[in-house]
């Protein structure tokens, strides 16, 4: 049985979104260093850059002072007159050393004739640009913004595809856990092994944002219009939700016809509201109804829901098969981590940016232009420079970049990734 509220009843505040295809297809292709705002100044602060300029070299190989810059313009978004030539510089160093071995690992992919043909970059490029959601027309503009071309961002895509083929061969030897390796890992981690008291959801997600070119939800009102449309649907034939969600949401999870996954009632408390969890906990398998987050408005279908916390054994459907899968990541994951610290000890790198701020270490200055507004600075700089250290050791296209000791496959963690 359905149960909505009129769209018209549902009040979206609007959040001016600023996310562009392009720059989440360079940080997902290379996996590069997230680093704080930038401008177009050298190491030192100064306006004056040369784009030819080697920032550094990796087996004779340069990377340009450009590639740096295009990058730090790309997460500037407007805030580098904020930052000091000091924070700048941090900046520069950390993303330079993402794209250092950035070129390590696609060497090494080279030697080992792992480098993909043109035909299958070009159709994963495409595969990603498909995945988007974006018009022709809006890609272009988004990649203009960027300061990005065509040809660059599938250069972008071939090192990606390489460097996988690469980690593919390397962990082609890792074989998976013994039985007694997975008894063992599950009793010494039974805490980790409990469904939470939660429901698998799966949702039709309208953006009143507007997107651009081919978004026809561009306002509140718009956004009203469509979900009435949807609810009208839904009435007619509940069981095409999931082909509904797939022609006319407005999220990622359109890809798995609206899927969530299962998540946890804590989870859903954060997600939505105490009161929306409380709702959707009380509702009957298959039900419906509208909740707002994020700026969206979600219409949840509940799949499957669970009143308790349930403790899981390895002979619960899938767990065995998660441990397993988790301990042949991990190991997987370290191989490839011990591979690229090998390669980047190996390789000849010259970081001429590095030695610069070496030569001149008070030529730096860490005061931020007088115009700045000093808390909206601050907090973007403390922001920023958190997720670039983070990430400073990454490696790209490698699971070395991101590299970590073996997580428990927790069933309600490896369920819950339903926030998008």
């Amino acid at each position: 049985m359905i149960e909505l509220v009129n769209f018209e009843g549902v009040k979206a505040k609007v959040r001016k979104a600023n996310f562009m295809f392009l720059s989440a297809l360079v940080l997902a292709a290379l996996a590069l260093t997230a680093c704080g705002p930038g401008n177009t100044g050298n190491t030192t602060g100064t306006n004056s850059v040369d784009p030819n300029e080697a920032a550094a070299t990796v087996n004779g190989k340069v990377i340009k002072l450009e590639q740096v810059e295009r990058l730090l313009k790309q997460q500037a978004q407007g805030q580098e007159s904020k930052l000091s030539p000091l924070e700048l510089a941090q900046a520069r160093l950390q993303i330079l050393e993402g794209l250092i071995q950035s070129e390590v690992m696609f060497q090494k992919a080279e030697k080992e004739a792992t480098v993909p043909t043109d035909d299958e970059v070009r159709a994963e490029f495409n595969r990603m640009k498909t995945a988007s959601g974006k018009s022709e027309e809006q890609f272009r503009k988004d990649l203009e913004s960027a300061n990005e071309t065509e040809a660059s961002l599938l250069e972008t895509v071939k090192k990606q595809l390489s460097v996988k083929k690469l980690e593919d061969k390397i962990t082609g030897q890792v074989t998976p856990p013994k039985d007694s390796e997975v008894d063992a890992f599950y009793n010494g981690n039974k805490a980790a092994f409990v469904k939470k008291k939660g429901a698998k959801l799966a949702a039709i997600i309208i953006d009143p944002t507007d997107a651009g070119e081919g978004d026809l939800t561009k306002n509140d009102a718009d956004a009203a219009r469509v979900g009435n449309e949807i609810i009208a649907q839904l009435k007619q034939d509940p069981e095409k939700f999931s082909q509904i969600a797939s022609e006319k949401s407005e999220d990622q999870s359109r890809f798995q016809g609206g899927d969530l996954g299962y998540i946890a009632e804590e989870e859903l408390k954060r997600m939505f509201s105490p009161q929306t969890a409380a709702n959707i906990m009380q509702m009957q398998n298959g039900a419906l109804t509208i909740a707002q987050a994020q700026n969206k408005f979600f219409i949840l279908k509940v799949q499957e829901k669970s009143d308790r916390d349930e403790a899981l054994t390895l002979d619960s459907p899938g767990v065995r098969e998660q441990v397993i899968k988790s301990l042949t990541d991990a190991r997987k994951q370290l191989l490839v981590q011990a591979y690229a610290a090998i390669a980047m000890n190996e390789a000849k790198i010259v970081n001429n940016l590095a030695q610069k701020v070496v030569a001149n270490p008070n030529d730096l200055s860490g005061a931020r232009p007088a115009s700045a507004d000093t808390p909206a600075a601050n907090s973007n700089a403390n922001a920023n420079s958190n997720t670039a250290a983070a990430n400073t050791n990454s490696t790209s296209n490698s699971n070395a970049a991101n590299s970590k000791p073996a997580e428990k496959p927790a069933a309600n963690t490896a369920n819950s990734n339903a926030k998008k």
